[in-house]
């Protein structure tokens, strides 16, 4: 075991959370210092008046990876967080009118691909689908769940060769425009290319496998409580297992010595001895002064961020009827929004995803509902004037939300995010998706769990790999945990 004290874990966003569980689960002294004054970090939580909004992930993906940090500290998830499987996991809302419904089983999909697109496509669509699966169980244990900090990690020639007779090293586009020919269709595989950063058209085809986790594996959601509900359990499974989480603490500067990381000094003085230290934090600002200049990484010479988004949290006094828990709601155009995005510029005919859950009694007053509403937009690192855009594209976005059916929203109360406030909330560039996924900030190329240069010193979280969603900061923190508990310094 490292030496000279507890394990600090900076920030208690669900990386850092997991970390705790499974170092205090293992028996580690561990601390959590988080600046805000509650667990959750970009899974975050903000009200008006009498509603609560989820300000952070929305899409809820691969229950077993929350299970399983559960499960490693004893605790069975059905008792401490309990899921419900959306029905529709989506509600795909096309420019022309019609609809698809991304629901459960493989024949059940199918015939709601018979409807819309006619048999032929719904034959193409199980052989895609089987694809799909594939690919997906090349990546899994060898690139998803998978340390890329050790030098051995680059050496899987077998997954490599699986991975590429998948498809998995084509373009996104490409790979699904050649299993899938309507167009709808194509779109409703391709538009998570968005959640790693990157249009479709440039995006590899490995990230097809996040269309495998949410059209296939399924949409969840918290019985109660919210998303938020996720970090809160995870910081009462850490605490019951033996971590200290303290809130309303900020994180100044991280102590080394000859052997390697020290302490931590926080804000007004104190200083917390370490054995080892998990930076679970934005990591672009870590070090810009809260990591030694030891600790940089090449990697971060010239982060490309992923774009950005603008959303608008609305109170509403009803359900309204007819809704899906998630709704995306395409534009009529497609290749001209990444190409807007790419350049800075607002996307001209966004895609929206329209989030409206059912009232758990803490959201919303009985009757009333919560309505969340996403659009991409350009990052503050673009370049683009967000004081001047922002008041234009939230006048636009409530009459685009009239105009689909959601009635008048502009005296609702709301909480509006854009890239200016993600930027005031420690999101570097104004994003809350940190680096996209470009193939040089994939897999090794994104920045290390673990700093060769400063024994004990961990990240974990969205900027390293395996990267951008709620599996993949589970993981990460997973991962720094189990570095630490090998107990051996490089």
């Amino acid at each position: 075991m490292a030496a000279g004290g507890p394990a600090v874990v900076i920030g208690a966003g669900l990386a850092g959370l997991s970390a705790a569980v499974h170092l205090a689960a293992r028996g580690r002294e561990v601390v959590v210092v988080e600046a805000r004054d509650e667990p959750g970090g970009c899974c975050g939580s903000a009200h008006a008046g009498a509603y609560r909004f989820d300000t952070g992930p929305s899409v809820l993906t691969m229950p077993q990876v929350l299970a399983d940090t559960f499960g490693a500290a004893g605790e069975d998830m059905d008792n401490v967080l309990p899921l419900r499987r959306l029905d529709p996991f989506y509600r795909l809302s096309f420019h022309d009118g019609s609809q698809l419904d991304v629901v459960a089983g493989a024949q059940r999909m199918a015939e709601n691909v018979r409807a819309l697109c006619g048999p032929e496509e719904a034959a193409r669509y199980l052989r895609f689908r089987r694809r799909l699966g594939a690919m997906f169980e090349a990546e899994w244990s060898s690139f998803i769940d998978a340390d890329m900090t050790r030098l051995r990690s680059m050496a899987r020639p077998v997954a490599l060769l699986r991975l590429a007779a998948a498809g998995g090293f084509r373009r996104l586009d490409r790979f699904v425009a050649g299993q899938l020919t309507d167009e709808r269709l194509i779109r409703a595989h391709t538009f998570q290319a968005l959640y790693v950063g990157l249009p479709p058209a440039k995006a590899l085809a490995i990230y097809a496998v996040v269309a495998h986790m949410d059209t296939v594996g399924g949409v969840y959601f918290p019985a109660a409580g919210g998303m938020h509900a996720v970090p809160r359990a995870l910081a009462a499974v850490a605490e019951k297992a033996g971590a200290v989480l303290r809130y309303g603490v900020r994180a100044e500067r991280v102590e080394t010595d000859s052997r390697g990381v020290a302490a931590v000094r926080l804000e007004g003085g104190e200083r917390l001895a370490a054995g080892a230290v998990v930076v679970a934090c934005d990591l672009d600002r870590a070090h810009r002064g809260l990591l030694p200049a030891a600790a940089g990484d090449w990697r971060l010479r010239r982060p490309r961020y992923a774009p950005s988004c603008l959303v608008m949290h609305f109170g509403i006094g009803h359900r309204p009827a007819g809704r899906a828990h998630h709704t995306l709601h395409f534009g009529r155009e497609w290749a001209g929004t990444f190409s807007a995005l790419a350049a800075g510029r607002p996307q001209p005919d966004p895609s929206l995803l329209v989030t409206c859950p059912e009232a758990d009694g803490a959201s919303a007053p009985p009757g009333h509902a919560t309505l969340s509403v996403l659009e991409p937009a350009p990052n503050t690192a673009s370049g683009t004037d967000w004081d001047r855009l922002g008041p234009r594209l939230e006048e636009r976005l409530l009459g685009r939300l009239s105009d689909l059916g959601y009635g008048d929203l502009s005296a609702a109360p709301r909480r509006t995010f854009d890239p200016r406030v993600w930027a005031r909330l420690g999101h570097s560039a104004g994003t809350p998706f940190a680096l996209d996924h470009r193939f040089t900030q994939t897999a090794w190329f994104r920045p290390a769990g673990r700093s060769r240069r400063v024994p004990g010193l961990h990240f974990a979280g969205m900027y390293t790999a395996p990267g951008v969603g709620v599996p993949p900061a589970l993981i990460s923190g997973r991962l720094a945990a189990a570095r630490i508990l090998e107990g051996r310094r490089p």
